[in-house]
């Protein structure tokens, strides 16, 4: 059994499982565990599928780091449901799912996964960071295309990437990425701050879209190339340099926002897979009404040890 990390971006899923299962299963006390119930079989399918022997919930200690938002206040701006003066701003969560945060950890405290976070950093930025220094092959469990950037077919390390749902995983090495958006892996933070996130508030360069950066990212290698030919009247058209030349502000600064950080000193986490007590794993579905996918999950896990 050869070893493989997963390394699961765990707010991406847990969104993904409450807005995809039903908000009328409920627990015992009223609770919705729709989210919860989604995430486990969804932890129960990618475990059976890949067959990782290490996983990792990566988690979101701060979900809009100040260092961005210093950089682009415009980051996650409209995600905000309340400003916060000496911690984390709030992030509008419906107040079904907030409720299940709690019980998520649970399960994947029952299940034997660890959670790694780091204050002032995302979920982006451990899985980065895990993802570079890990010293075996690693898939990325993400709805996030800004995770693409860490693709890397010499260390191993792919993107499991679920946004057009659990039944229609997509899974990204380099020549998918390069395939689909004309660019390599290593291009791929440049050419989503040339390009720009409204998810994300990231205005992107005024006029450039995809095709464009694309093009633009072929010809001159990376944003500092591409800001260089502009400034010397070379490699495009008067309205393309007039574009770059006009967002000269945002390129100096985008590259650190989109960037994940690759070098978090996180320990050694103990990430392999060891089989979940079956007694914990039948209380906490007898507790929050979970049915099989506790058991499911477990099972998976337990098939990989």
């Amino acid at each position: 059994m050869a070893d493989r990390l997963m390394l699961l971006d765990t707010a991406s899923l847990y969104f993904r499982a409450f807005y995809g299962v039903p908000d009328t299963v409920k627990a015992p006390d009223g609770r919705p565990v729709n989210a919860v119930r989604g995430l486990l079989d969804m932890i129960a399918k990618l475990v059976a599928t890949f067959e990782p022997t290490h996983v990792v919930a990566c988690w979101d200690d701060d979900w809009r780091p100040q260092w961005r938002v210093d950089l682009i206040p415009s980051y996650k701006a409209h995600r905000v449901a309340e400003v916060v003066e000496t911690g984390p701003d709030v992030e509008e969560v419906p107040d079904p799912l907030e409720v299940q945060i709690p019980v998520i950890r649970e399960a994947l405290e029952v299940l034997g996964i660890p959670i790694v976070g780091r204050a002032a950093h995302e979920a982006d930025d451990i899985i980065g960071s895990l993802a570079t220094q890990a010293a075996i092959p690693v898939d990325v469990v993400t709805g996030d295309r800004d995770l693409f950037q860490l693709v890397d077919d010499a260390t191993g390390v792919r993107v499991i990437y679920t946004g057009r749902g659990m039944s229609n995983l997509e899974l990204l090495t380099d020549a998918v990425v390069v395939e689909k958006y004309k660019i390599l892996p290593t291009q791929y933070a440049d050419f989503a701050a040339l390009r720009g996130d409204p998810s994300d508030g990231l205005p992107g360069v005024p006029g450039v879209g995809e095709k464009t950066a694309a093009t633009l990212l072929a010809a001159h290698g990376d944003l500092a190339g591409i800001v260089a030919a502009a400034e010397r009247g070379e490699g495009m058209s008067a309205g393309v340099r007039a574009k770059v030349l006009g967002a000269a502000d945002y390129i100096a600064v985008a590259p650190k926002v989109v960037e994940v950080v690759r070098d978090l000193d996180l320990g050694t986490p103990d990430t392999r897979l060891t089989a979940p007590d079956p007694a914990a794993v039948e209380a906490l579905a007898a507790a929050w009404s979970l049915g099989s996918s506790a058991t499911r999950a477990a099972e998976a896990i337990s098939a990989r040890v």
